[in-house]
């Protein structure tokens, strides 16, 4: 069955409604602009410890930086990207993006430093993160 619609010629809200819908709310890509890197993760826990897993593609790892505070975990990149396509002495195309990517995130547990481990492999930065012992509770005796 098909549904009735009262029409309005007057009223003006439904046609600038539909004049703008989706104006300026649909994300515009530049084309030949270089976007900038992001940390992709990926964190899983068991009883013992977190590991986290993040993409940090064309990264050398002396450029990488991870700090841990508590349960805050900082990962920390220096991005230096650069692609140059020439064709005799003119320049046809070139890309560049230098700049520092960075991610932060809290997990549930406080994390044992001493005993983190961290390894670089074909763009990926594995971290494993032990979980701290769970600090035992001191009553005091009130004097």
């Amino acid at each position: 069955m098909a549904n009735i619609t009262r029409y309005d010629p007057f009223n003006l809200d439904s046609v600038f409604d539909d004049f703008f819908k989706g104006f300026l709310v649909r994300p515009m890509a530049l084309e030949g602009v270089p976007k900038a890197p992001e940390i992709k993760m990926d964190v899983t826990e068991n009883d013992k410890a977190y590991t986290v897993k993040a993409e940090i593609p064309g990264v050398k790892k002396e450029d990488i930086h991870v700090s841990v505070d508590g349960n805050t975990v900082s990962i920390s990149a220096e991005v230096k990207k650069e692609s140059e396509e020439k064709e005799g002495e003119k320049v046809l195309r070139s890309e560049r993006y230098f700049g520092r990517v960075a991610r932060s995130f809290s997990l549930g547990s406080d994390i044992d430093e001493a005993n983190a481990t961290a390894k670089y492999t074909d763009g990926v930065l594995e971290l494993v993160l032990p979980k701290k012992a769970a600090s035992s509770a001191k009553r005091l005796t009130i004097s």
